[in-house]
């Protein structure tokens, strides 16, 4: 059972945004995941040149972390985008509106950055998750 979190689309006085919230209100654990980028579990990367292909990586990766924490996607309050081009985010939302709830968005930022760890990656995300205090973990 996920904790209660509350989803405000656009407080008042603000503009919705584009497929997420600007306010997200939870109380529970905080699950914090490092940025993931599109490598595999031998560390290759996974869709080079190819930004749905990375996005798709980059969230298997987060639903890996969020499951090892004993949470999902309805858990995340807030995602950080890391692009190397912003012409790569028409790609990473159709990827994520494949992950995520379209009622309980999460909040988000989207930053272009001149590049990530590695030149071929084009894509990361870091993602902060809030649960219920007793869910367990796989770990």
């Amino acid at each position: 059972m996920s904790s209660p979190l509350t989803h405000i689309a656009a407080p008042e006085g603000l503009a919705p945004g584009n497929g997420y919230s600007h306010l997200v209100i939870g109380e529970g654990r905080l699950v914090a995941i490092s940025g993931q980028v599109a490598l595999d579990a031998h560390g290759e990367v996974v869709g080079e040149g190819d930004p749905e292909a990375q996005a798709e990586q980059v969230f298997s990766n987060l639903r890996r972390c969020l499951e090892e924490a004993g949470a999902g996607f309805a858990d995340v309050v807030k995602f950080t985008f890391f692009v190397t081009d912003l012409s790569v985010m028409p790609a990473l939302r159709a990827v994520r509106d494949r992950y995520l709830d379209p009622g309980r968005l999460p909040a988000c930022s989207a930053v272009q950055v001149a590049g990530l760890v590695r030149p071929e990656l084009l894509i990361e995300v870091e993602a902060f998750a809030v649960t219920a205090p007793d869910r367990p973990t796989t770990g």
